[in-house]
């Protein structure tokens, strides 16, 4: 019914407009194409890089007005996330942990807040895309740390546009019947200015993720119910966005310079009801538990570069910075009240609990890459690229207050304020990380063939200095390098047909909170953890093997198959020695143990269907089948929370006569398995539904209302839950969760006017 009533509503306007050809587009032809509708699909773009690349216009995601680029990458192929409902943040190219996919803007790294290296995608505006290319296979020109693959951002630059336009839109969340109200603000402007090219834009847009949550917590699987929670989670806030470019000639070359920076403001509220028994009565409730997070993260990129004939061939220069500053606080209040027989509303006891988040981390990059014609059609590049991190991180908490009233209905004492913060063990930490890669590639191309082969030397120098530890082991250094050779071939079989092949070897470093040697009590189960300065990083081995097809004169479709064979991998081992809980705990670690592989299958399509006289609707499908093997301390499993599938289809229809369009995407991922020592979970997602209607006025105004999450797609977890290793093998329970979560649908309505 709601979606019948969206597509009425959404189609009301083209009720009022005669229906008549759409004017034809004045003034610049790149300004208009951002906003009104183009009168055909807009398809993945058929590239002729020789490594294996996927390229998406902005055009491709628009219509859908994603807000983030984490909601434009679900619909790319391989992207899977493991967020929350109406959350798109660590991508999982492949399906693997963030950590295995690297993620640039502008070709470009970029430091993320997370400890295992990743960068929340969601934390970029989708209005700052000019495309997103999935790049399946390393070259020796960039980064190695790339073991599940590549997502390059890129962003708008001087030359992207030629005039400007200006977006507004209403936001609907489903807070309540009537929804909760956020607006969308941005404008962008390109053109010739300061003897060169300018680009200018700045973005506003109001985020909120509303979801329910319930759990039922058993003792063992079909055992009896312990308890139930009933939780809301709101994360509210709004993000702001500014990037700019420039472009000129100058002393015989090219100058540009670029920028872009992102403020996340957001609060996140959890507020939970815990009963006894799954009785859910004042009677039986025991907690309740009132969970902010304050959080305020800060993205900047800068990055410059001057190219120019010199020695042969062309020079270029790169010099860049990127930082990010995460600021979080989070404060946590509990009330019990059945730690005696007086029930609700008369309180047992009072915890309080606060915690303050502070990471800095920046990024130099420099470097100069020189490339030369050479004889036969082929061509050298060699260069030297470096990047020089800091990152300070300081984690700290107060000491905790707690009330206890032992003979209820007592008052509870007001509450005073909190003591001086200190830092958790392992949160006052400083590492050091710097890099120096050569490289050199040669590629050519003989007729049907194009080919790439290189090699590319990375070395890292890393200091870690860990102040919450004994003085004398809180400095530690490693010295790393790896030789990662590339390959990558392409073989037009006909003007329609093509293969292409990738071969090469990649790297993972270690997240940064496995480095640190601070002892966390009870970090698994009872048992306790130590981290490992010493290990090394995973290195794989792999390969992509691809077909593509042209479709009529611009659909495509492809094929390919991937492997990865994963040495090194990272993972929890036991030390033997006793854990702070006494006997029968341990103190685990983490080394480089064992061999992994991970493989698949990767099917897309997008294609108009002008083969059969529909030149105006455009059809687009990707599957991905997803698998892989990796023996731990209990036996074979796969990757951690690697999805077995993903898939997304959908279409899209023009109406050129009357200057509108609409079209529907629908998405799916398969269950996702983790297993970790005392804990392990299966998350599984429902389907997400996402429709757009849009109509042109004039020729250079289109209105635009979307819709997403339209079937209220749910996210489910399994908890399995032990006190030690022991009991997981023995399948001894500490406890068998079952949590569910989800959120309604989210509207918005989007005008934009070029100029």
């Amino acid at each position: 019914m709601r979606i019948k009533l969206f597509m009425g509503a959404a189609l009301a306007p083209l009720a009022l407009v005669t229906a008549a050809q759409a004017q034809e587009a004045q003034g610049p032809v790149t300004s208009v194409e951002d906003v009104i509708v183009t009168g055909r699909p807009v398809l993945r773009n058929r590239t002729d890089d020789t490594a294996p690349t996927l390229s998406y216009d902005r055009e491709y995601f628009q219509r859908f007005e994603p807000l983030t680029v984490g909601d434009a990458l679900k619909r790319v192929p391989s992207v899977t996330f493991l967020s929350d409902v109406l959350e798109s943040d660590g991508a999982r190219l492949r399906g693997l942990d963030p950590g295995y996919t690297k993620i640039l803007i502008d070709g470009e790294e970029v430091p993320g807040a997370g400890v295992d290296r990743s960068f929340f995608v969601d934390r970029i505006p989708a209005e700052l895309i000019e495309r997103v290319e999935v790049v399946r296979s390393s070259s020796a020109n960039r980064s190695g740390d790339a073991v599940a693959g590549t997502i390059n951002i890129v962003l708008r630059d001087a030359l992207s546009l030629d005039g400007g336009y200006v977006r507004l839109g209403a936001i609907m969340f489903p807070d309540s019947e009537y929804g909760e109200w956020g607006g969308t603000y941005g404008a962008v402007w390109g053109g010739e200015a300061l003897g060169g090219r300018l680009l200018l834009g700045a973005n506003v847009q109001d985020r909120r993720n509303p979801k329910n949550k319930y759990s039922q917590r058993f003792d063992e699987p079909g055992g009896t119910l312990d308890n139930t929670e009933v939780q809301t989670d709101v994360r509210d806030g709004t993000d702001y966005a500014f990037n700019a470019a420039y472009e000129t000639e100058i002393g015989g070359g090219t100058f540009d310079v670029a920028g872009a920076f992102v403020r996340t403001d957001r609060v996140q509220d959890e507020d939970s009801i815990e009963y006894l028994g799954g009785i859910e009565n004042a009677a039986n409730l025991s907690t309740i538990n009132d969970n902010d997070l304050d959080i305020q993260t800060d993205n900047l990129t800068v990055r410059t570069g001057y190219e120019r004939e010199m020695f042969g061939g062309d020079t270029e220069f790169k010099l860049a910075y990127a930082s990010i500053s995460d600021e979080q606080y989070e404060f946590e209040g509990e009330s019990e009240y059945r730690r005696d027989a007086i029930i609700f509303p008369d309180e047992d006891r009072y915890t309080l609990d606060s915690t303050t988040t502070d990471i800095q981390d920046e990024e130099w990059k420099a470097a100069i890459e020189h490339e030369i014609e050479l004889s036969n059609g082929m061509e050298l590049e060699f260069g030297l690229q470096g990047n020089w991190k800091t990152r300070d991180s300081l984690v700290t908490e107060t000491p905790r207050i707690r009330f206890t009233v032992p003979n209820a209905p007592a008052p509870r004492p007001a509450v005073p304020a909190f003591g001086p913060s200190t830092p958790v063990p392992g949160g006052d930490v400083t590492i050091e990380e710097n890099r120096l890669d050569p490289y050199v590639m040669l590629s050519g191309e003989t007729g049907a063939l194009t080919w790439e082969a290189g090699l590319r030397y990375e070395t890292t120098d890393t200091t870690i200095t860990d102040r919450t530890v004994a003085p004398a082991d809180q400095v530690s250094e490693s010295d790393e390098a790896e030789l990662l050779p590339s390959f990558s071939l392409r073989y037009a079989l006909s003007e329609d047909d093509r293969i292409i092949f990738s071969a090469a070897r990649t790297v993972r470093r270690p997240s940064f909170n496995r480095l640190s040697p601070a002892l966390l009590v009870e970090e698994f189960g009872d048992s306790d953890f130590v981290g490992n300065p010493d290990l090394k990083p995973e290195i794989a081995t792999g390969f992509d093997l691809g077909f593509e097809r042209r479709l009529g004169r611009r659909g495509v479709a492809g094929m390919n198959v991937f492997y990865r064979d994963v040495q090194d991998l990272v993972e929890e081992t036991n030390t033997g020695q006793e854990g702070d809980g006494g006997p029968g705990t341990f103190i685990y670690t983490v080394d480089n143990v064992g061999d992994g592989k991970v493989y698949g299958v990767e099917f897309d399509l997008s294609t108009p269907l002008d083969f059969i006289g529909m030149e105006s609707t455009g059809v687009f499908l990707n599957y991905s089948w997803l698998d892989s093997e990796i023996t731990d301390f209990i036996g074979e499993r796969r990757f951690n929370s690697q999805s077995d599938y993903v898939y997304s289809v959908g279409f899209t229809q023009d109406l050129p006569t009357w200057g509108a369009a609409f079209g529907a995407s629908y998405r799916k991922q398969g269950d996702a398995f983790s297993r970790v020592l005392a804990e392990e979970v299966t998350t599984s997602y429902g389907a997400d539904l996402e429709v757009f209607v849009e109509k042109q006025f004039g020729s250079n105004v289109v209105v635009r209302l979307t819709g997403s999450n339209l079937l209220d797609s749910s996210k489910d977890e399994v908890f399995d839950k032990f006190a030690n290793e022991a009991d997981q093998r023995n399948r001894v329970y500490d406890e068998y969760e079952v949590e569910t979560e989800e959120a309604g649908p989210v509207y918005q309505l989007v005008m934009r006017v070029a100029f």
